[in-house]
């Protein structure tokens, strides 16, 4: 009987050992010597992912300071090149339901910027512009290592060296046109994001999710098609009919940022 509460006490002693790892699995507590790169590598999680999981404005970490390496909640960083169409396709969502639970109303995204990808039940991402890293910094164990800090991403107006640019026939529509239905084909809902810039496209010419900056319109995203949308023709998309009347029938020129 005593081996038997003997072996029973050591099983309860292994099991809460193992509870009490598993539940502390998610936090990183920092040694004499990490930085935010080698903790990265060793949890399998990228440095971006470091800052907006302990909203970390810098490099500097201290010995015994708690950082966490897991979200629960499933999250994306934008990296450069992506867009809200790419993104959402990419994790089966659709890109209303990204804007929603973002709270956010326009296509414009920037590299550092995190999304979550769920409903967080009204719980919205705190996005902010991060200061990235060029390489790993090593630093001496006796202080914190300091990031050699790239400038924050801002918007840029399209330069002439930069994206393909060509001579398309541009229309216009509402989402409250004959036969439509308000949601594009990426899934933007237009009747609820009346100011957005979206812009109907032949998606063999001008791939879908692209950025595209349109003369006498502005920056837009290639989230829709159309059945007499065909070769270099683009319908842009206005809020009211009488905008749409008066753009009319134009040969404007476009250039495909990314």
């Amino acid at each position: 009987m005593k081996k038997k509460i003997v072996a029973l006490t050591a099983i309860a002693v292994l099991s809460v050992g193992v509870a009490g790892q598993a539940s502390a699995s998610n936090v990183h507590t920092v040694e004499s010597g990490d930085t935010l790169w080698s903790i990265s590598q060793d949890n399998n999680v990228s440095v971006d992912e470091l800052y907006a999981w302990n909203d970390l404005d810098s490099s500097l970490i201290y010995p015994s300071q708690d950082l966490k390496v897991e979200d629960k909640v499933a999250t994306y960083v934008v990296v450069k090149g992506d867009s809200l169409y790419k993104i959402a396709t990419k994790h089966n969502i659709s890109v209303n339901d990204l804007m929603k639970w973002n709270n956010i109303s326009s296509d414009l995204i920037f590299p550092g910027e995190k999304f979550v990808l769920q409903d967080t039940g009204g719980a919205t991402s705190t996005n902010k512009t991060v200061q990235k890293a060029t390489a790993p910094v090593s630093a001496p164990t006796s202080a914190p290592a300091e990031k050699a800090a790239s400038a924050p991403v801002a918007a840029k107006a399209p330069s002439s060296n930069k994206g393909t640019e060509m001579t398309v026939t541009a229309t216009a529509y509402t989402a409250y046109c004959p036969g439509c239905s308000g949601t594009t084909a990426t899934g933007i809902d237009l009747r609820s994001n009346p100011n957005q810039k979206v812009i109907a496209v032949d998606p063999s010419v001008i791939p879908l999710g692209s950025r595209v900056w349109v003369e006498g319109y502005g920056e837009a995203i290639a989230g829709d098609t159309g059945g007499a949308i065909k070769g270099k023709i683009i319908d842009l998309f206005m809020e009211n009919k009488q905008d749409a009347l008066n753009w009319g029938r134009k040969t404007v020129t476009i250039k495909i940022l990314d």
